[in-house]
């Protein structure tokens, strides 16, 4: 078995956002706009209080758009305020979003980013399961985790 090592970003922020059906794409252009990358768009149903009080029994519209999107740590506040603004949530049932830190994501990055990671980060080893953290010099972003696999 050949020895490989995982690359993990750290100082990543998940950001999900939760909008009528249709409004989804919306959200996208407006985080990408801000300097978001790639974002999921699923579908949802949304069941609760609201579905059984539609005006003189008439049910409201449950079917939702689910908005995912992963940026750095830097980023999430302004994407999100951007997205609150754009998707008009300050309006009552309009939906919500919320952001969710992630301790650290494992995705494929080709060399030459990686490489150009490792030249800005500054390396911190942590001992324990053989970690090291690279850190971008005088940057709260993307980070970059790089784990060489271990036996248990």
């Amino acid at each position: 078995m050949s020895e490989r090592n995982i690359t993990y970003l750290t100082d990543v922020y998940l950001i999900t956002c939760v909008v009528d059906h249709g409004k989804g794409e919306d959200v996208v252009k407006a985080a990408r706009g801000a300097g978001a990358g790639g974002a999921l768009i699923h579908s949802g149903h949304g069941v609760g209080i609201r579905e059984r009080l539609g005006l003189l029994g008439i049910a409201l519209e449950t079917d939702k758009d689910v908005v995912q999107m992963m940026v750095g740590t830097e980023q999430a506040e302004m994407v999100a305020n951007l997205i609150y603004g754009t998707a008009g949530l300050d309006r009552p049932g309009a939906g919500f979003i919320y952001l969710t830190p992630l301790e650290a994501v494992a995705t494929y990055l080709p060399r030459d980013i990686r490489e150009r990671l490792r030249e800005r980060t500054a390396r911190v080893p942590t001992p324990s399961r053989q970690r090291q953290h690279l850190r971008p010099a005088g940057s709260s972003g993307l980070c970059c985790l790089t784990m060489a696999p271990t036996s248990i």
